[in-house]
């Protein structure tokens, strides 16, 4: 039970969304403090005095990191993809991961400190400033950056030839021509080099500066081709984080679609296909999501959370699983209550244009939809999500209402009224 507990708070698995959040935020702010001692660490006057606060308050981190590392450890086999390795294999392959490696660098220092001579004190400085990797955990920005370098390396790399190349073709001609002119600064290719890198990078120091003709017309050349070059590798970031970015949220949506009881038994392509029409979106508690008066122009799921509908005498909640928004959204009306998030909430936002193609591919789908319409309009007292004229009529007395707007309660054929 504690051995599962600690997984659900240091993997962060939904299960205890709240503590997992406390820590997460914790080691997050502990590392910036950490990172940035270190680096004031370095001013004169700052450095740490035996038994001093800084000295307690690196002790303190560095026995929060290690203890942080042994408890990853210790949970490593409950991990799904390394569960079928025992309990030594799981934390073997844990250990050799990438943030397995970074969370040792982190707790290097309390262990180096006690092992390691005074005069290797630069050595644990670096490693307590290769602390900040760790972020990369907690950031999921991050993390699809690093995989947005990693899946475009090769074109990187060949990127990274032509720029070399360049400069190298650059120093050698710069040096053929201006040899003789400059024989101190361009005295050999590796020295031309300098001078080519700085300019392709468009930094020019200005250290070294062609004095020919000919040896400024190459330079304004290599200028020039330096922002093109320097373009390239951006270019591709860009383009592949950018991409990351797009698959990340798909998969966020996916799985937030999945909870969504509405979609449960949808297939897996139906699910993605679904996916593509919505997008998530995350509130914070409070955060008003639809106001009373608003012209309807998309309805909501709730993924994670709890929403509050307010009603002139009563007011509403509505949990995970749950949707609202959908009758002034079909029925084109203005929203006839103020929505907000009662706790922070993770929704997804299916606009007017999108909804209706939905329900036109969708029809078992559509029918799931107008079932729970109509259920909603003739039963206030349903945990439901937006409300029409007739709803608030119901709560308020529906005589004024009739007396304005008697079409929304004609006779039906049977002899009830359509609200």
């Amino acid at each position: 039970m504690l051995k599962r507990t600690l997984y659900d708070l240091l993997e962060d698995t939904g299960n205890r969304r709240i503590g997992a959040r406390l820590i997460r935020r914790g080691l997050v702010l502990l590392i910036l403090i950490n990172v940035a001692s270190a680096v004031l660490e370095t001013l004169p006057g700052f450095e740490p005095r035996p038994l001093g606060p800084l000295m307690i308050f690196q002790l303190i981190c560095g026995v929060g990191f290690v203890a942080e590392y042994v408890l990853r450890l210790y949970i490593a086999d409950l991990h799904p993809p390394l569960r079928r390795y025992g309990p030594i294999g799981a934390r073997l392959r844990y250990a050799l991961q990438p943030d397995a490696i970074v969370d040792l660098i982190a707790a290097l220092p309390l262990i180096l400190v006690l092992v390691l001579p005074n005069s290797a004190v630069t050595v644990i400085v670096i490693l307590r400033l290769l602390r900040f990797l760790k972020l990369a955990r907690y950031s999921p920005a991050l993390r699809s950056l690093l995989s947005a370098i990693a899946s475009e390396r090769h074109a990187l790399m060949g990127s990274t030839v032509i720029i070399c190349g360049v400069v190298l073709m650059a120093a050698t001609l710069m040096y053929v021509i201006e040899h003789d002119e400059q024989p101190e600064k361009l005295a050999s290719i590796p020295h031309a080099i300098w001078w080519a890198v700085t300019t392709v990078t468009t930094v020019g120091y200005g250290d070294v500066v062609p004095v020919t003709g000919l040896g400024k017309v190459i330079g304004g050349i290599v200028m020039l081709l330096g922002y093109g070059l320097i373009a390239l590798p951006v270019g591709i970031v860009a383009s592949a984080f950018a991409r990351e970015i797009h698959s990340r949220d798909f998969v966020v949506t996916w799985s937030m679609v999945a909870r969504v009881p509405l979609f449960e038994d949808l297939k897996a392509a139906e699910i993605a296909e679904v996916a593509k029409l919505l997008r998530a979106q995350r509130v914070r508690a409070g955060t008003v999501i639809a106001s009373k008066g608003d012209v309807a122009s998309r309805m909501y799921f709730i993924s994670d959370g709890e929403v509050e509908i307010e009603l002139p005498r009563e007011k509403i909640y509505l949990g995970e699983g749950k949707f609202f928004g959908e009758i002034s959204l079909l029925h084109q009306r203005p929203r006839t209550a103020t929505i907000r998030a009662f706790h922070d909430c993770e929704l997804l936002v299916l606009e007017a244009d999108a909804l209706t193609d939905l329900m036109s591919s969708k029809t078992e789908l559509a029918a799931r939809i107008m079932a729970e319409v109509e259920e909603r309009t003739a039963d206030l007292r349903k945990e439901s999500g937006d409300l029409v004229q007739g709803e608030i009529a119901q709560a308020e007395g529906r005589e004024e209402l009739v007396e304005e707007q008697p079409e929304l309660f004609e006779e039906k054929p049977d002899g009830e009224e359509t609200a």
